[in-house]
């Protein structure tokens, strides 16, 4: 079992179109965790009118693991949420399992209206959020407007901003180690009663109903009866 204090649980917020599934497919290209003959763009969005339309609609986890510049190795669990406002259940479910998010934000659009909206719910969970400016390589993209509305619309400081392309992949690798320094690790104690969040669920066709769980504390072994309050 991982030590928590190696582990990062985070959701991806932002507006529609800001970029939050193809930051996702970087992640997981970066982490190696699918063969590049089975890599696929849009690689969170399972539903077929997801793909077709170009939008996320279910949110749906992942699990990493990365090697950081610390030599040690982290194993970093995330969220890709909606960006619009019909699916914000969605997003305020995800929000609740986790301990940050990335506040993605266009280089180009700016700040819109479910960038504050998903800041403000994120918030209300106490999570550290890391603004992240996305779309940097587009023509359009005005970075430093962008800071100033991070810091006077938003209130976040922009020092911590980290400016990445999720198209060709530039300032990935800086976003993984902002991740591990400015999120914090899970702070419940395996030694404690289990708690734990069902945050998602799905039907498989041979598997029946399976639900995804966020554990705050305890352990969950296979084969172990849970009674659901």
């Amino acid at each position: 079992m991982t030590d928590p204090q190696y582990i990062r649980n985070f959701c991806i917020v932002a507006h529609i179109d800001h970029g939050k599934s193809t930051l996702a497919d970087r992640l997981i290209e970066k982490a190696k965790v699918v063969d590049a003959r089975d890599y696929r763009a849009q690689m969170t969005d399972s539903m077929d009118i997801e793909r077709e339309r170009g939008i996320t609609i279910k949110s749906q986890a992942v699990t990493i693991p990365y090697l950081a510049n610390d030599g040690k190795k982290y194993l970093l669990n995330f969220v890709d949420t909606p960006g619009h406002v019909d699916f914000s259940y969605e997003v305020s479910r995800a929000i609740a399992s986790c301990e940050g998010a990335l506040l993605l934000i266009d280089a180009a659009q700016g700040v819109e209206s479910q960038t504050l909206s998903n800041m403000y719910l994120a918030l209300e969970h106490n999570l550290e959020i890391l603004p992240v400016i996305n779309k940097i390589d587009l023509p359009a993209a005005d970075i430093p407007a962008v800071l100033h509305q991070i810091n006077h619309d938003l209130g976040l400081d922009p020092d911590y901003a980290v400016p990445v392309s999720a198209k060709t992949g530039e300032g990935v690798d800086e976003l993984f180690e902002a991740i591990i320094t400015r999120i914090p690790p899970p702070t419940g104690s395996v030694d404690d009663p289990l708690q734990a969040l069902i945050f998602d669920c799905h039907y498989d066709p041979y598997r029946g109903v399976i639900i995804h769980i966020r554990v705050f504390s305890g352990t969950i072994k296979s084969g172990q009866t849970i009674r659901f309050m």
